[in-house]
């Protein structure tokens, strides 16, 4: 019997090698599947695998553009079959925001992975991009989903991981429903099995430590590390053999947590805060690319981006303001310069801030301590959307552009009305 896996790729995916190799020393046939192939072919598939890398650059979000392409309406019909589907990295971040993964009704979007955050004795020593070995520990019953049957309970796995985005943010009852459902399948330990939020053992500040969660069925699994890359992970590719060999049915786990209904609050800036609007001198290849994404799904729209900064001062705002500015950190005047909302009639303007944003914080830290800037007491970033809705009712397309979530994800975003 010939297993067939399409090893499912978007442009800036990049360890296909690596996923090629994984697969056959499993004695599976790797099929590439491009973002754009034939999607009859794409149902002829035994199962699949999204590989890491950098979909679309991680403009706008990890994972987000590519979770809207037409190939991801063809995996949730497959995966509805029993056929597997293994998320590595970004494949991972694709999954979340396409909703396979943990699987509500309506692959609604419910959970999130968010910019790394290292913790160690209660302050952040890192964020952003990191890459290292862990130590996972298995912790759901082997045969509660298709890729770790060949492990024993709680048996540990040591493979690397390499990711700016990987802190999954779960809402606290639907956690308690995917621990009763056995979809916390992996989290990061130590050389003993200890389990600590702090790091080294959780690498970046993920909920319960978390570093691989499947579906609701237990033939979807999202995982950001990567096994593919070394032979120590090779007992998930094995067990997604035996699982499309034996087609064992995967018994439905209910999940009662329904996300939130998105809400848009006015923007209001601080009292005696400062706004700072940052534009790009050059294109902006993120605004092109959610543009591009919204227009494929039929919305008649154009997309622009800025930065946004909310500064409050103590003392002498305007004296601040100019340190902060001499600075360079809020803004490259080589290609950004400081500029306005657009007046455009047709615009909407959003402003998407991360509810915990570790790289604004890392800025507050550099103004106060390296450059001295004592009168700064609170810095806020965000990015500014500006949608320009062409022929269409303005209310309720914008509506439908928030439903696709390429402006943000509710678990880890705030999202205002900016005028």
């Amino acid at each position: 019997m010939i297993i067939n896996i399409g090893v499912v790729q978007f442009p800036g995916s990049n360890t296909e090698r690596e996923t090629f190799l994984a697969i056959q020393r499993a004695n599976m046939n790797p099929l590439e599947i491009l973002w754009n192939s034939d999607l009859e072919l794409v149902q002829k598939c035994d199962g699949y695998i999204i590989t890491g890398g950098f979909s679309y650059e991680d403009r706008s979000r990890a994972g987000v553009i590519a979770s809207l392409e037409p190939i991801m309406d063809v995996l949730k019909n497959e995966s509805k079959k029993g056929k597997p589907i293994f998320g590595i990295c970004n494949g991972a971040q694709i999954l979340v925001e396409s909703g396979l993964v943990p699987g509500p009704s309506n692959n609604k979007t419910s959970i999130a992975l968010a910019d790394n955050k290292r913790i160690k004795d209660g302050s952040i020593v890192g964020t952003g991009y990191y890459n290292a070995w862990s130590k996972l520990k298995l912790s759901v019953p082997n045969n509660s989903n298709a890729f770790t049957r060949h492990l024993s309970e709680e048996e540990m796995i040591n493979i690397p991981f390499a990711h700016a985005e990987g802190r999954f943010i779960i809402p606290e009852k639907l956690l308690e429903e995917m621990k009763t459902n056995h979809q916390t399948v992996f989290r990061y330990c130590d050389d003993d099995g200890g389990i600590s939020e702090e790091f080294p053992t959780n690498p970046n500040g993920s909920i319960y430590n978390l570093a691989a969660v499947s579906n609701n069925y237990g033939n979807v699994l999202a995982m950001m590390p990567h096994p593919e890359r070394t032979e120590l992970g090779d007992k998930l590719f094995s067990s997604m053999k035996e699982y499309i060999e034996t087609s064992v049915p995967m018994n439905e786990k209910k999940i009662s947590y329904t996300p939130t209904e998105k809400t848009i609050a006015n923007y209001e800036p601080h009292e005696n805060s400062n706004v700072w609007i940052v534009d790009l001198i050059i294109t902006d290849n993120e605004a092109v690319s959610v543009q591009n994404a919204l227009q494929q799904r039929g919305f008649n729209v154009e997309v622009s981006k800025q930065t946004h900064w909310e500064i409050s001062c103590s003392k002498n705002s305007t004296a601040t303001l100019k340190q902060i500015d001499d600075s360079g950190e809020l803004y490259n005047s080589n290609k950004e310069y400081l500029s306005n909302l657009p007046k455009e009639k047709k615009t909407i303007s959003v402003l998407i801030r991360q509810k915990e944003d570790v790289h604004c914080q890392k800025k507050f830290d550099s103004l106060t301590q390296r450059f001295k800037i004592r009168d700064l007491l609170q810095l806020k970033r965000g990015v500014v959307w500006n949608i320009t809705i062409k022929n269409a009712n303005f209310s309720s397309i914008f509506n439908d552009i928030l439903d696709t979530n390429i402006l943000h994800n509710p678990l880890s975003h705030e999202c205002f009305r900016i005028s």
